[in-house]
This record gives structure tokens, sequence and C-alpha cells, in this order.
């Protein structure tokens, strides 16, 4: 199994980096699109985001063109709906593919994991996947569940309780 924080990634304003910017942090990565019926889940996003980010909570957007073209817009376009129409401000990617031959590297490790009702290849735009401080995913979300519902902010707290605090922090990162 690659590890997670070796994937790189590309960020909506071109920034090359990787996926260990979020090392020792507890990561929801979602795959978004503009044009979808759960769009409006940007709003529920940007909620959990903003509750957790002080904790060590971060949302990471993937938007993808791959369900029924819904996400047809230039990398700067997507960026410039999310912030004028639901106030996103955490980071998103590059547009990318979450399944198939040209899938991402990240969705290729993410859809390992096999616990739940969602095994397996990505079905629909905004399925949750979440991912704990040690770079482990711990849970997966259907498209319809909402991001800020009971069963989504508990996990997180989970994830969150399971390493909270600056000891915790400094273990993982080999201080």
């Amino acid at each position: 199994m690659t590890d997670l924080y070796t994937i790189p990634l590309t960020l909506n304003d071109g920034t090359d980096t990787d996926f260990s910017r979020f090392k020792g942090n507890v990561v929801m990565v979602v795959n978004v699109a503009s044009k979808c019926g759960f769009t409006p889940q940007y709003t529920g996003l940007e909620t959990v985001y903003e509750k957790f980010r002080d904790r060590g909570f971060d949302v990471l957007g993937v938007p993808c063109n791959q369900f029924a073209g819904q996400e047809p817009g230039t990398d700067s376009e997507i960026v410039e709906f999310c912030e004028r129409n639901f106030g996103v401000t955490f980071p998103l990617t590059v547009k990318a593919d979450v399944r198939g031959k040209d899938q991402h590297p990240l969705y290729a490790e993410l859809t390992k994991f096999r616990a739940g009702v969602l095994p397996g290849l990505v079905k629909w735009n905004f399925e949750k996947f979440l991912v704990n401080r040690k770079g482990e995913v711990v849970a997966r979300f259907a498209p319809n569940v909402e991001p800020d519902s009971a069963e989504v902010v508990d996990a997180v707290e989970t994830a969150l309780a399971e390493f909270d605090g600056p000891a915790a922090i400094t273990e993982l990162s080999g201080v």
C-alpha cells in the first residue's frame, strides 16, 4: 500500500505539493462538482471545516467531471464558483479523475478502503473519505450523506479525539 503522504497533488492555484501537507491532521477528501444535485453540500463542507480546522481538520475538494459532465468549468472558474456561491475557503485541487485509467493516485489509494457499504470505485460526486492523523482511511460516506450530518460530524470528532492535543501532534511528527 502506498503511503498517502507521498502522493503528489496540484492545487487549484497551480501549486504543486503532496498529501503530506495534511500530515498530522484529519482530512475529509471529497470529489466535488459544480452542477450536481449535491453541489449545495459545499455549504456543509465549509461549515464542518470552519468548526474543526482549529483542532487540525482539513477538507480537500477534488473537482471531477466524470459523472454526467457535472464539473465542466476550468480550474479558475471552479474556484470562483465555490468562493462566490458557497464561501469555500478549504483547498481544491485541479480537476482530476477519481476512477478509470487516468484515476488520480490519491483515489487509487482511497478506494482500497473496504469497510462499510461503499467498497471499491467512487460511484458519484460528493463521496467523502475521512483520513485520520496517521494517514489511514477510517470512514467513507455516500454522496447523499450530508457533510455536516451527525454521522459525519461524529466520525470527524472521533478521529480528532484519537490523537488530540499538542503531545499527539509531536508524536506523529516524530519530534
